[in-house]
């Protein structure tokens, strides 16, 4: 772990590759807004041992200091987009948490060549989705401007700037419509606690309009899951990964019409 040159910036990079594995997949994590890579990490890299481990602090975030233009999901999405090209090197699987979740998916629409699945979690897929941003209550604590200034080496009074910035962001972003949910082809899995800030038919939604999409809402949770729930997210992920073929279920119903067509077609291969 280190910062790496991306593109004129530096940025604080993770690489773990399996020591007994050759040419393994590659997985990408994308951490939560005003979050971090080391706030999240130990709770979700069990899910994919064995693969080839990628994540990285996004601009402002951790340990990367900022630069003009952050926060807005589209410098984000550019961001993650240039690290798939230049670090990862090729596709990966993306394993986002909230604003992670939400990079993962403007990436599959406008990079899809760079993402073999998602894994969203507690993710939503538009500003108007139940939560509150109200950048009047925003309340930094000491102690975590004292934590950020010792992780980015920047002024601590810089945080707060940075907080207001990003409630500011999702008050109008992210701006995806059901219709570009629609275009993304590949395996996603939409993970949330039963008690996100968003409605639960947010979550069902974006599960609904996905055309591989596939869901789990971990009871007794909230947008921490991760945390509050860890072996379990951790299992449901590894289930996810291990069977990304299209699921083929003994009683489909929104799955029906792709279930019949595989079918035939593998009665046809047969």
């Amino acid at each position: 772990m280190s910062h790496i040159d991306l593109r004129g910036h530096q940025v604080w990079s993770i690489e773990k590759k399996p020591l007994l594995k050759r040419n393994p997949e590659k997985v990408l994590l994308l951490h939560g807004g005003l979050s971090s890579t080391e706030s999240w990490i130990d709770a979700i890299s069990p899910a994919v041992k064995g693969f080839h481990l990628y994540a990285y602090d996004r601009t402002a975030h951790g340990r990367t200091k900022i630069r003009d233009g952050y926060y807005h999901f589209d410098f984000q999405t550019d961001e993650a987009i240039a690290y798939l090209e230049d670090v990862v090197q090729g596709p990966a699987h993306i394993i986002g948490w909230s604003d992670g979740g939400i990079i993962a998916l403007h990436v599959a629409l406008k990079r899809p060549d760079l993402v073999s699945s998602m894994v969203l979690i507690g993710a939503n897929y538009h500003h108007d989705c139940g939560a509150s941003h109200d950048v009047l209550t925003i309340e930094v604590k000491e102690e975590e401007k004292l934590l950020f200034a010792e992780r980015s080496g920047q002024d601590p009074e810089l945080l707060e700037t940075i907080v207001r910035k990003a409630y500011e962001v999702w008050m109008s972003e992210p701006n995806l419509s059901l219709k570009d949910l629609a275009r993304i082809n590949v395996p996603t899995l939409v993970l949330a606690g039963d008690d996100e800030p968003f409605t639960s038919e947010h979550t069902f939604s974006m599960y609904e309009a996905l055309p591989l999409g596939r869901l789990a809402i971990i009871p007794g949770s909230s947008h921490f899951v991760v945390k509050e729930k860890r072996e379990l997210t951790q299992s449901i992920i590894k289930d996810f990964i291990a069977n990304l073929d299209y699921p083929i279920t003994r009683w489909p119903n929104r799955r029906k019409e792709m279930t019949e067509r595989l079918t035939e077609e593998g009665s046809k291969d047969s």
